[in-house]
């Protein structure tokens, strides 16, 4: 039986909106309004999906799925262009890593703290270039980007950019599975580059969707781009450019991260670590798919492709469980699942509600390590400013299938 229900209202000009969550009033007034927003749209397919983590965002719910025919929206996309996760699952178990003691504490604290000063966080780039596939591509390939030439500056500071973590829910953890092995997980996205880029082609399609008296009112946020036009081409060429840099991005990081953790357990223990099962996916984007036999513009914000046997990664809030997860393919999704456990509070709310010095508490009774610049916005990233990252899996059942369950060792934040 499916763990979903159905928000619809067939005299209201809408598209059903198909939500993996127990009822209306856990999703939210406001994330209704906007889903209800987004299935009046006159090329939206089939239905709109929320995610079981869904919450209001900007113009688009965190957490939901809409299918376009011929059409990108850049603000369902998201300005994190290409945020997603990473992991790779190492053979050193946890208690290794807490008993071996250093000149900095544990092994835990020396790793972290060895990250920390190693991969910029936050707003902080590297004072020089670093190497760039992806940006060393697009800049063999300018033809296809010189069109817009206020955002070609963006590749250039790009190279200061690649492998850096960036702040808010960005983080880089040490987890411990429930057979005690240390795995490591990151979460981060394209970085500037990509927030400049979402908000520039948002513009645009403001505009022009004004030039053409679109019958999507300006105050739903949400501007599309048909991609059979100039602007919509760029768009996705754009895009795809960031999608490939936040994917880069996480991969220079785990690298960094994985010879870190390497130099520090092989110095202290004599054991050199190793590596499997590293995923890498994105979690902010949209993808040409088929569904119902119609070729169409899928858009997830806030959500992982869950196709049958892919391979994704759903993670909680610092202190609490993350999961490794394969994909079930229903089709009712568009073959999508939650990104994560999706915030209960704003940034601002949590912030009022929970106190520095709790969550720091918090942390410490659960013997988890946290390495961060500056401790005085952690309460906006308090494990209790989130859903419950079990209740969001017991929602989506029928999405994915749980592999591997991880908790919280370490944790390096912005």
């Amino acid at each position: 039986m499916k763990k979903m229900f159905v928000h619809y209202n067939k005299n209201d000009n809408m598209l059903p909106i198909k939500i993996w969550q127990t009822d209306a009033e856990a999703v939210g007034e406001k994330c209704i309004e906007q889903a209800e927003h987004l299935a009046k749209l006159p090329f939206a397919h089939k239905w709109i999906a929320l995610m079981p983590d869904t919450h209001a965002g900007k113009g688009m719910p965190i957490g939901g799925v809409i299918a376009c025919e011929n059409v990108i929206i850049p603000n369902a996309v998201g300005v994190d262009i290409g945020c997603g996760m990473a992991y790779v699952q190492t053979d050193i178990p946890v208690e290794v890593l807490r008993e071996t003691i250093t000149g900095s504490g544990n092994l835990v604290h020396t790793i972290c703290g060895d990250i920390l000063r190693n991969i910029p966080t936050g707003f902080s780039h590297f004072k020089t270039p670093q190497p760039s596939d992806v940006l060393d591509r697009a800049k063999a390939e300018m033809g296809r980007y010189e069109a817009d030439s206020e955002l070609i500056p963006q590749i250039e500071e790009g190279y200061y950019q690649a492998g850096t973590l960036g702040g808010g829910n960005h983080f880089i953890e040490l987890q411990q599975d429930d057979n005690g092995m240390c795995g490591i997980m990151l979460h981060s996205g394209s970085r500037h580059f990509g927030n400049i880029v979402g908000q520039y082609f948002n513009k645009i399609a403001h505009e022009l969707n004004d030039k053409w008296f679109s019958q999507v009112p300006a105050e739903w946020n949400l501007p599309f781009l048909p991609v059979d036009t100039d602007e919509g081409k760029r768009y996705l060429e754009w895009m795809q450019l960031c999608m490939d840099f936040a994917y880069e991005n996480r991969a220079i990081m785990l690298q960094k991260v994985k010879e870190l953790f390497t130099k520090h357990v092989k110095r202290h223990t004599g054991i050199t670590p190793v590596f499997t099962d590293e995923i890498n996916c994105h979690h902010n984007y949209a993808a040409l798919e088929n569904h119902f036999g119609k070729d169409v513009w899928v858009h997830r914000k806030g959500a992982i492709s869950a196709r049958e046997g892919e391979m994704g990664i759903i993670p909680g809030a610092m202190g609490s469980y993350s999961y490794i997860v394969r994909g079930k393919g229903d089709p009712d999704s568009f073959m999508s699942s939650s990104h994560g456990a999706g915030r209960a509070y704003s940034r601002s709310a949590a912030m009022d509600k929970f106190s520095v010095e709790s969550v720091i508490v918090d942390l410490k009774k659960q013997n988890v390590v946290l390495a961060k610049n500056k401790k005085s916005d952690v309460a906006e990233e308090s494990r209790f400013a989130y859903k419950d990252i079990n209740d969001v899996m017991a929602n989506q059942t029928e999405l994915t299938e749980p592999v591997k369950r991880l908790f919280t060792v370490g944790v390096i934040k912005g």
